[in-house]
C-alpha cells in the first residue's frame, strides 16, 4: 500500500476484495450500545468495559447493517482509487508525537462504516471525520460537496518513523472484516492476519467476523507503542480485541481476544493468517513466467514444545487441500518467507523477496488443539490461497466465552539454526527416474536441500548422516542423500509412487550422532 492512497497495489487487491465482500455480508454492530451513544461526546472507557458490552451484545441478534450516502455506495474500483487521504489532516500530527492515525474512505466495497474512538486517560471521544479529510481526484471533484460529515470510515492505517528517523513509514493498517495486516523493518506488504476465521476452508459458506469499531489510546510524546482495542461481531459470535503495537526489526503486535458465542461454530480458528503460494521450485513447470518464484510465503513453521521444527513446504494444489498437526503446547507456528534475495523471485514490482513472515506465538494455555493449513488451486497470483491457524479441540456452543492471548512477529524472521540444526532450504520436484532415460509413469522426484547447522560442517563421507523418512499412502522407490559440492548444504532426492488420486504425506529429516541434525520436512501430494 502506497503512502498517498488508501487503496491496495496490484498484487495484493484481490485480498483487499476478499475482506470488503465479507464485511458487505456481516452488519456492523454497537450501534445502540453504551461505549457508542455519544459518539462525540466523552465516555469511559477500558478493555474490561469493551468485553462487558460484548458480553452483553452475544445475546442479542445480529443488527441490520448501517447505510451509507449513495454517492459513496455507488464508488466504482477506479473512483476509489482516486480518493487519497489528506496527509496533513493526520491525527496526532504535532511536535512531539511520533504516530499518525490516517482512516480509509468508505465507499466500492467497504460499504459499512467504521466507527473510530480515541481514548485519552481512560475517556473515549469519537473521531469525526468529513469530506475535507480526503481529496476526490480527476473525475471525482466536484462531485462530493465539501465539508459533508461521513457516517464512519473503512478503516485506518497507523505509521511511525520505522526505516528512518525523519520519515513515517506505515506499521499496521485494518480494513476488510477482520482483516489487518503489519510490517518490520524494511518489509513490503504481503501476507494478511485476521481477527477470527469462522468454517473457513469447509464444503460450507465461510462467516466473516467484522471489526466494528475502534478505540485507539493517544500516543503520549515520544511513546514507541501503540494500543489499539476493537469490537468484532458476527452472526455466530461477539468480541473484545486489543493489539500492543511496538514496531521495529520485528514488528510485534501482542494479541487478546475475548469471545462470546451467540451461536455453535463448527470450526473456530484462532490467530488465522492468509497469503499467497503461486509456484517455485516444486510446481515452477506448470507456469510459463520469467519469474523463478511467486509467492508470499513458503512455508508452515511450526516449532514444537520439545524444539523440533516442522517445515511444511507450500503447494498450489489441483485440488483443496488440507494438512492438520496436532502440536501440544507448541511454542509458536507462522507462515514463513524463506529466500530473500532479489534474484530468487525477479520481480523489481512486488518485491516477494521483502515480504514479511508472521508467528504466532501463544502465551498462556491454549488447551487442546491442532494447526490447520488449507492450500485452493490458484492460476494468479492476486489470489490469496493459503490459510494457516488453530483449531481448539473442545467444540464450540452458544452460550460459550473463550479468551485467546498471542504474540505476533512480523518481520524478516530469518531462518533460526536453533539446536545447530540444518533448515529446510528448498523443496523442487519433478518427473520420477534417472536424468536421460525413460521415466517410470508412476513416480515423482522430491528433492529437499537442507542448509546449515551441524550437518552442513560435516563431511560428504560421514557414514553416520542418514535420512529418515516416513510416506503414508505411497511408496518410496529410491532415496539418496548426500553432500552438495559447494557450500554447507546437503541434498535428499525421493522418488515417490502411488496410485492415480492418491494422497501422499510425507516428512523427512537427517539423522545421525543420536540426534536429529536437521528440521522435520513435511509435504503433502497427490498423485495426478
Amino acid at each position: 500500500m502506497t503512502p498517498s492512497s488508501p487503496f491496495p497495489s496490484l498484487p495484493s487487491r484481490r485480498r483487499f476484495l476478499i475482506a470488503a465482500t465479507a464485511s458487505v455480508c456481516v452488519p456492523a454492530l454497537l450501534s445502540g450500545t453504551r461505549l457508542m451513544a455519544e459518539e462525540t461526546g466523552a465516555h469511559p472507557f477500558s478493555f474490561d468495559l469493551l468485553t462487558e458490552e460484548a458480553r452483553a451484545r452475544a445475546a442479542t441478534p445480529l443488527p441490520e447493517p448501517e447505510a451509507i450516502p449513495q454517492v459513496f455506495a455507488d464508488l466504482t474500483y477506479d473512483d476509489y482509487n482516486l480518493i487519497a487521504y489528506r496527509p496533513a489532516r493526520a491525527r496526532w500530527n504535532a511536535p512531539g508525537i511520533t504516530w499518525r492515525m490516517m482512516p480509509f474512505h468508505l465507499g466500492w466495497l467497504f460499504k459499512e462504516p467504521v466507527h473510530v474512538f480515541e481514548v485519552v486517560d481512560g475517556m473515549a471521544t469519537g473521531m469525526t471525520f468529513t469530506t475535507d479529510d480526503f481529496e476526490y481526484r480527476h473525475r471525482l471533484q466536484g462531485k462530493v460537496p465539501p465539508g459533508t460529515a461521513l457516517p464512519g470510515v473503512a478503516g485506518f492505517k497507523l505509521t511511525h518513523p520505522m526505516n528512518r528517523g525523519d520519515k513515517m513509514d506505515e506499521v499496521i493498517s485494518f480494513i476488510g472484516a477482520s482483516y489487518f495486516r503489519a510490517l518490520g523493518l524494511g518489509n513490503a506488504y504481503g501476507l494478511s492476519a485476521r481477527g477470527l476465521a469462522i468454517d473457513s476452508g469447509l464444503p460450507k459458506a465461510e462467516e466473516f467476523p467484522r471489526f466494528s469499531a475502534f478505540w485507539i489510546e493517544k500516543p503520549a510524546p515520544g511513546a514507541d507503542t501503540m494500543t489499539v482495542y476493537a469490537a468484532l461481531d458476527s452472526a455466530s459470535v461477539t468480541g473484545a480485541y486489543r493489539f500492543i503495537v511496538t514496531p521495529g526489526v520485528e514488528t510485534v503486535v501482542d494479541v487478546t481476544a475475548r469471545l462470546f458465542f451467540r451461536g455453535d461454530v463448527e470450526q473456530l480458528g484462532v490467530a488465522p493468517l492468509t497469503s499467497m503460494f503461486l509456484f517455485a521450485d516444486v510446481n515452477r513447470g506448470e507456469f510459463e513466467d520469467y519469474r523463478p518464484r511467486v509467492h508470499d510465503s513458503n512455508g508452515l513453521r511450526i516449532l514444537r514444545a520439545d524444539g523440533d521444527v516442522i517445515w511444511r513446504a507450500l503447494d498450489n494444489p489441483k485440488a483443496l487441500s488440507s494438512s492438520y498437526f496436532g502440536e501440544p503446547e507448541m511454542r509458536r507456528f507462522g507462515l514463513h518467507q524463506r529466500g530473500r534475495d532479489f534474484d530468487d523471485y525477479q520481480d523489481a514490482g512486488a518485491r516477494y523477496d521483502l515480504r514479511p513472515s508472521v508467528d504466532i506465538e501463544p502465551l498462556g494455555d491454549w488447551g487442546a488443539g491442532k494447526v490447520r493449513l488449507f492450500e485452493i488451486p490458484t492460476t494468479v497470483e492476486v489470489h490469496d490461497n493459503i490459510g494457516a491457524f488453530w483449531i481448539p479441540d473442545t467444540p464450540v456452543k452458544a452460550g460459550d466465552a473463550r479468551e485467546f492471548a498471542y504474540r505476533m512477529h512480523w518481520g524478516r524472521l530469518e531462518p533460526d539454526y536453533g539446536d545447530d540444526k540444518a533448515i529446510v532450504w528448498a523443496t523442487r520436484g519433478g518427473t520420477g527416474g534417472p536424468a536421460g532415460l525413460e521415466n517410470p509413469p508412476d513416480t515423482h522426484k522430491f528433492v529437499v536441500d537442507f542448509k546449515g547447522g551441524m550437518l552442513g560442517r560435516l563431511p560428504a563421507d560421514d557414514a553416520e548422516v542418514k535420512p529418515v523418512l516416513t510416506i503414508n499412502g505411497g511408496t518410496a522407490d529410491v532415496t539418496t542423500l548426500s553432500r552438495l559440492p559447494d557450500g554447507d548444504v546437503w541434498r535428499l532426492v525421493v522418488d515417490v509412487a502411488s496410485e492415480p488420486g492418491a494422497l501422499v504425506e510425507m516428512t523427512a529429516h537427517v539423522a545421525g550422532y543420536g540426534r536429529k541434525l536437521s528440521e522435520i520436512w513435511s509435504f503433502q501430494w497427490v498423485k495426478p
